[in-house]
C-alpha cells in the first residue's frame, strides 16, 4: 500500500493506493474539529485499502480555508460540493463502485449529498452521526432521512452525547433504504474507547 498527498482542483487530502486494486473506491472525510489525518479515518482507510480499495481521505473546503475552528452553517453547501468533487476525483482511478463516508459533521454532509444525489455513492459509512446537539434531543438532524435511498452503515458509540443508540435506531426508521447500526460499547463521539472491531463494519459496507 502506498499513500500519496493530493492537492488539485479543490481536492486536498491523502490517497491510499492498494497493492492489488479491485476497482472499488472509498471517500472519507472528517468531523467539525478534525481533518483528513484524524486517526480513525486513517485506520479505516488502511483497512479498506488492504481489501483492494482506493481510499481518499479528504479535507472539506472549510478545513482547507483554515487549519482550525468549526465549520459555518453558511458554508455547508460548499462542503458538500467539495465532497462531490472528491468522489469525481476518485472515479478517475476507481472504475467500480464508490463508497462515501465521514465522521460526525463529515458523515452528515455525506448523507445530505446522497439524499440529493442517490447515484453519488454505492453505500454510506457514517461514523458517529451527530443526530442532535448534546443535551438537545429535540433538535434532530433528520430532515433529509426520508429522501435517503442509498444503503447506509452507521457506527455509533453507546456513550456518544450526540445520540443514544435508541434515538439513532428510531431515526433510522425514517430512511427508506437499507440501514445497519453497529454499536460500539463504551465509546464516545470519537470512537476511541470501547471495542471497535472494524471487520463487521467493513463487512456490512463492502460485502454486498
Amino acid at each position: 500500500m502506498k499513500v500519496v498527498s493530493i492537492d488539485e482542483n479543490g481536492v486536498s487530502g491523502e490517497l491510499h493506493l492498494p497493492d492489488r486494486a479491485d476497482g472499488r473506491g472509498l471517500v472519507l472525510t472528517h468531523g467539525a474539529g478534525g481533518n483528513c489525518r484524524t486517526p480513525l479515518l486513517v485506520e479505516v482507510a488502511k483497512a479498506c485499502c488492504t481489501r483492494g480499495l482506493y481510499v481518499l481521505r479528504c479535507d472539506l473546503p472549510f478545513r482547507q480555508r483554515r487549519r482550525t475552528g468549526p465549520p459555518s452553517p453558511a458554508t455547508a453547501a460548499a462542503d458538500r460540493e467539495g465532497l462531490r468533487g472528491a468522489v469525481q476525483f476518485l472515479r478517475h482511478r476507481a472504475a467500480g463502485p464508490i463508497f462515501l463516508g465521514g465522521q460526525s459533521y463529515g458523515g452528515r454532509q455525506a448523507s445530505m449529498l446522497a439524499a440529493d444525489e442517490a447515484k453519488i455513492a454505492a453505500a454510506l459509512l457514517l461514523l458517529s452521526y451527530p443526530l442532535h446537539p448534546p443535551g438537545q434531543p429535540e433538535k434532530l438532524r433528520t430532515a433529509h432521512f426520508p429522501r435517503l435511498r442509498v444503503p447506509a452503515v452507521f457506527v455509533h458509540g453507546t456513550s456518544d452525547p450526540f445520540a443514544t443508540n435508541a434515538e439513532l435506531r428510531a431515526a433510522l426508521a425514517l430512511i427508506p433504504a437499507e440501514t445497519k447500526l453497529i454499536a460500539v460499547d463504551g465509546a464516545g463521539h470519537d470512537l476511541r474507547r470501547g471495542r471497535f472491531d472494524l471487520a463487521p463494519t467493513l463487512g456490512a459496507l463492502l460485502d454486498r
